[in-house]
């Protein structure tokens, strides 16, 4: 998995860098086919903004938040990614399992007899 951090109006430390690394091993658990992760937090006036785009197999899912506190604006998009990252996987395991649940036409059945 590659992270691209990105900070607009803001100092990346490393204490944010690692909490935001911490954070998101909690979604490489859930799915381990995220390819590519950018984060970008940034500060205007009293909002402080966390987005981040991730880049797995098939799909880009954006999440954006935004509060007072940086800490508890990364911590709400780790909990947003993670649902959209579940939800993506939840939909291509149905797809896939899906496929092998179709229905054997008649003429099949007959020539099997």
């Amino acid at each position: 998995m590659n992270l691209n951090l990105t900070g607009h109006h803001v100092e990346i430390t490393s204490a944010m860098r690692d909490y935001i690394t911490a954070k998101l091993a909690r979604i490489t658990r859930h799915f381990d086919n995220v390819i590519d992760v950018s984060v970008i937090l940034s500060v205007e006036k009293l909002r402080q903004k966390a987005e981040a785009n991730v880049h797995v197999r098939g799909k880009d899912i954006f999440v954006e938040t935004e509060g007072v506190d940086m800490y508890a604006s990364i911590d709400n998009l780790v909990d947003k990614l993670d649902r959209q990252i579940l939800r993506h996987k939840e939909k291509s395991i149905e797809h896939r399992n899906h496929n092998n649940r179709l229905p054997k036409s008649p003429e099949a059945e007959q020539t099997e007899q």
